[in-house]
């Protein structure tokens, strides 16, 4: 069965299906949906109007036998940022659209408003159902709903209330292998999906439906090569297992990078508190999961199910970010306060980077005190849940409630919050967080990795000289990953064991009969990021935009004392490539 491109338009409530243009055959994920998202949406359209599309893409590997590579690419023009978006997110949803030969699913145009619907994907094409009785209910209950109407394995793709009501920080969630939930979290793609009035997409792919493979033999011995080289690098196949993405927390705070009280410290006192160490003991000791996969495949397992302490299911998927977002931007060391607020924002659907990282900036300007984990769980359920005044404002993200509250501090590129790692001490990720067309985005250019853990060479972070080559040289990497459908922590074996690197070029080859090559790879990557970057020029982005806020240059950060030192010219010389 031949890929095809499935596009819904929301205005008349019809569906086609068509055959996928030349120009697109090669690409998957955030190639494909950042392509699409240039050809099909004016640059300078209203993010929630009827001219934004909404377009998901699993990878080039997605729904094949291969290691972590069940990753779904969401694009779109983002509310939060007004930027090209690429949101990319685990769950079930990326294999089954593969296996239905669902090249890209594109959503376009807009409904009578305060209306919702259900789309279903099957074998017979698109099914578009009026759903009144889901509007307003959480994730969870979706989830639930969809799974009792079309089965265990329906493939659920969904938003929560902040997406109906299209606040910035609305994320999209994603089912995953235990029917539990994953999030495309940045840029407030849900808010898009919202306003499409798109509740959910279920998803159902026979069960004997597979994806094609050209090659099977060279396939099936490049997967083997690659799969040896995940469980055998340090940081995928020890470090991530064993104590999940948290793991960072006590290494970022002694680096004196952990961004603390709103970007004021580079370490956190309660560190230890909400480390993953800490979080690992709790989970064993209450009878949780310390390892779990967001998707079929996955041999990381960097993923956790997380109880309370009376040893009933609090959250999964229990990351790093969210934890620092909560915990050490926020003053917040108890993981059991964190672990509810994430549960919450999981079924209210907003981005837990986003919105930990505004609540930093209201307790700045003294909406809450720092450390009142129980304020913060309040105002998630009580204002954003219920879309008060307040909740709205909060729903806004952190560029608009440090205006909101006369808060200097904000730390925002592109208007999204700037995740879990301070610039001034990280300095690579720093340009990462300037020049990526996404706003501030950490997964884009992983620089921590080279920075920090000493993966795939040793950059000092804390100097100048090196980082902006190496964020390039990761950007244009990530970029051809996620278009690949393979989870960015690859990234640490393909730095360091060159067999790794290598299989993904075979297994890509032997997928789809071709002869690609290590620089074709490259090239695929920057023009990826061309195309993302020639979008935002063209919606009215400049090089002014790709800045950190001017507190970074002016207030020193502690422990290392030390201050953003990039010129506008040093930060420009990314693009030249």
């Amino acid at each position: 069965m031949a890929d095809k491109i499935y596009r819904v338009n929301m205005t008349d409530l019809t569906s086609k299906i068509e055959d996928v243009p030349e120009n697109l055959a090669g690409l998957g994920g955030r190639g494909l949906t950042s392509t699409i998202v240039a050809q099909e949406v004016v640059p300078t359209c209203h993010p929630l109007g009827p001219e934004n599309k909404l377009v998901f893409a699993p990878g080039l590997l997605s729904g094949t036998v291969a290691a972590n590579s069940g990753r779904l690419s969401v694009g779109g023009k983002s509310p939060l940022s007004g930027t090209i978006k690429e949101s990319n997110v685990g769950g079930t949803a990326s294999q089954l659209f593969a296996k239905l030969g669902v090249k890209a699913l594109i959503i376009e145009g807009q409904p009578a408003k305060g209306n919702f619907y259900s789309l279903h994907l099957t074998t017979e094409g698109i099914v578009i159902n009026k759903e009144p009785q889901l509007a307003g209910k959480g994730n969870f209950a979706i989830v639930d709903t969809m799974v009792e109407k079309f089965g265990e394995k329906t493939g659920v793709i969904t938003i929560g209330p902040a997406g109906e009501m299209m606040m910035p920080v609305a994320n999209i969630s994603v089912k995953d292998p235990d029917g539990k939930l994953r999030s495309a979290g940045r840029g407030g793609l849900g808010a898009v999906m919202g306003s499409k009035g798109v509740k959910c997409i279920a998803i159902n792919a026979p069960k004997e439906a597979t994806v094609p493979i050209a090659d099977p033999e060279s396939f099936k011995a490049a997967v083997k090569i690659f799969a040896k080289a995940l469980m055998e690098h340090p940081v995928s196949g020890q470090g991530l297992p064993t104590y999940g993405t948290a793991v960072l927390v006590n290494v970022i705070n002694e680096a004196g990078a952990l961004p603390t009280r709103n970007f004021s410290s580079g370490q956190f006192e309660g560190h230890d508190s909400i480390s993953g160490e800490t979080m690992h003991d709790l989970i064993e000791e209450r009878g949780g999961k310390t390892r779990h996969g967001c998707h079929a495949g996955c041999v990381i397992q960097c993923s956790q199910v997380y109880n309370d302490a009376g040893g009933k299911y609090k959250t999964s998927g229990f990351e790093y970010e969210s934890i620092w977002a909560m915990g050490a931007d926020c003053c917040v060391d108890n993981l059991d306060h964190i672990a509810e607020a994430d549960s919450l924002m999981d079924d209210i659907g907003i981005d837990t980077i986003e919105t930990s990282v505004t609540m930093g900036v209201a307790m700045e300007g003294g909406l809450l005190p720092f450390g009142d984990g129980a304020g913060i769980v309040r105002i998630i359920k009580e204002e954003i849940g219920q879309g008060t005044p307040l909740g709205r404002l909060v729903g806004s993200g952190a560029g608009a409630v440090g205006k909101a509250f006369g808060v200097t501090r904000v730390p925002v590129v592109k208007n999204q919050a700037i995740p879990a790692y301070d610039p001034r001490a990280v300095k690579g990720i720093g340009i990462t967080y300037c020049t990526t067309p996404m706003g501030a985005d950490h997964t884009a250019g992983y620089a921590v990795a080279t920075n920090i853990l000493k993966v795939g060479g040793d950059v000092d972070p804390l100097k100048k000289e090196g980082q902006v080559e190496l964020s390039r040289n990761l950007q244009i990497a990530t970029a051809a990953l996620d278009t690949a459908g393979l989870c960015i922590f690859v990234a640490f074996p393909a730095l360091d064991i060159p067999e790794a690197f290598t299989a993904i070029i075979d297994m890509l080859n032997a997928r789809f009969g071709i002869s690609l090559t290590a620089d074709d790879v490259t090239e695929l990557g920057k023009n990826i990021l061309r195309t993302e970057h020639e979008f935002n020029l063209a919606a009215g982005f400049t090089n002014k935009d790709d800045r950190l806020p001017e507190f970074f240059a002016r207030e020193q950060l502690p422990p290392h004392n030390v201050v953003w030192d990039f010129t506008d010219e040093e930060i420009d010389e990314f693009w030249n490539f």
